[in-house]
Formats: structure tokens, sequence, C-alpha cells
């Protein structure tokens, strides 16, 4: 068993579209960043990189190999592709998106689908907490996520 935990954060801008989890959310301004900057998928993979003990999502995805605003869907294939290789699938997968808006409970099960799909594991939770109007989070300046992965060995 193995377990792994991930942080992202990105800063809103105007003319972005947003992103989270893969589910495109109705907003007035996206996450900023070199990929479509979903800060849960991001924080997801760090979290599995990091339980396969494989570093982090800059060091398998630098700027100079990411094309600009692709999808961390498909980085997060190639994630997904070296935990299988290394020999592990994933047992769990808890997921906390840090927001002031939009309203993201409406998206929930389409986020816990979307990362179901990618993971190829049933036991996805995702949770949305706010900043309370503290820090970058709270200012809506940003948006933030922290993941947490346990992982089993499947190799004898």
């Amino acid at each position: 068993m193995r377990v792994g935990q991930g942080y992202d954060v990105h800063p809103l801008r105007a003319g972005r579209d947003l992103f989270l989890a893969g589910i495109r959310i109705p907003h007035d301004v996206g996450l900023y960043g070199d990929s479509d900057a979903d800060v849960a998928f991001h924080a997801l993979m760090d979290a599995l990189l990091g339980a396969v003990g494989a570093g982090d999502l800059g060091s398998w995805f630098p700027r100079d190999r990411v094309s600009p605003g692709i999808s961390s869907a498909k980085l997060m294939a190639e994630v997904m592709a070296l935990v299988t290789e290394r020999g592990f699938r994933v047992v769990n997968a808890d997921v906390t998106i840090m927001a002031e808006g939009p309203r993201l409970s409406p998206y929930r099960e389409a986020m816990v689908q979307s990362i179901r799909r990618l993971i190829g594991c049933e036991a996805v939770s995702v949770k949305f907490k706010t900043g309370d109007g503290l820090g970058i989070v709270g200012r809506a300046e940003a948006m933030a996520a922290m993941a947490v992965v346990l992982l089993e060995g499947t190799a004898g």
C-alpha cells in the first residue's frame, strides 16, 4: 500500500474557461496556467506521482513540454499509465477544492464520475471549501485543491 498527497493553486483570470476535475464550470473567470489549469486534476496527479515515488507534476510536464491550454485529463492519462506500469492500482481518492465561487456542489457528481473514469476507481470523494474571505482563495484571486490517494501494489 502507498499513500500520496498533492496540492495545487492557480490564479483566476478573465477570458479563461474554468475546468475543475475535468468539468467545464460556467463562470466569469477561469484558472490561469500553461495547461487548462485544472487544480483538482493537478493536485490528484501530484498525489499519484508521489505515491509511486515519481516526483511531481512539474518534473513530468515542464512548461516546455506542455502545449498551451492542454487538457489536464490528457496529462492524467499519462500519469495513470505510469501508475499502472509501476504495478499499482488506485484504492481510493479524496479531493478537496478550495474556492470562493461559483457554487460547485451542483457539479460534484460530474466531477466524481470524471475522476472515476480516469483513475479506474469507484471510491472517489470530492469536497468543497471556501476561504472565508482569507488569503488568495478567500479574496477570489485563486483556487486551490488538495488530494490524497491510496494505492495498492498489483504485482505478486
